[in-house]
């Protein structure tokens, strides 16, 4: 096979409608755009206009609000952890903190900290030290006879 003998399948590529090239192409005259108007010219693109009547988006309630300055946690699942522990990316015998997490390319930063969560199933008895975590991954790693140690959350930045 050569790069000339490459052919898209059978009706994979449609032709182009050839639009204003006469009466007979069903698509003459006006081109599909009706007559006159704003919409018939070229170069035109009124996106949201609603023809003078109050627009959509302009009609709906605005509802809620978006902190600037919330907390953005790195989200870990203790599967995760232990595929990275499998893996021989990190040390189970050895205590475990953000820091190292970084280092060993769980997570490529830790931003506000990272909160480990309860998904997927951990086997292996480990030392944590984290930001956050859920009650179900607290449960699961004292379960195995680990410790997971929460810091403080960072005081939020004030304005």
């Amino acid at each position: 096979m050569r790069l000339n003998d490459l052919r898209d399948n059978p009706g994979a590529a449609r032709k182009q409608k050839r639009i204003g090239r006469g009466p007979g192409s069903g698509k003459g005259k006006t081109g599909g755009r009706g007559i006159k108007g704003q919409k018939a010219r070229a170069g035109v693109a009124v996106r949201a206009f609603e023809g003078g009547q109050m627009p959509l988006y302009r009609r709906l309630p605005k509802r809620g609000f978006t902190k600037p300055n919330r907390a953005e946690y790195v989200v870990l699942n203790l599967g995760q952890l232990q595929a990275w522990i499998d893996a021989g990316r990190l040390d189970a015998g050895r205590p475990i903190d953000e820091d190292g997490l970084v280092a060993s390319g769980i997570t490529s930063r830790k931003r506000d900290g990272i909160r480990l969560l309860a998904k997927g199933v951990l086997t292996a008895r480990i030392a944590i030290t984290v930001t956050g975590a859920s009650r179900p991954a607290v449960a699961a790693v004292e379960a195995l006879g680990g410790t997971i140690t929460v810091l403080a959350a960072p005081p939020a930045a004030t304005e």
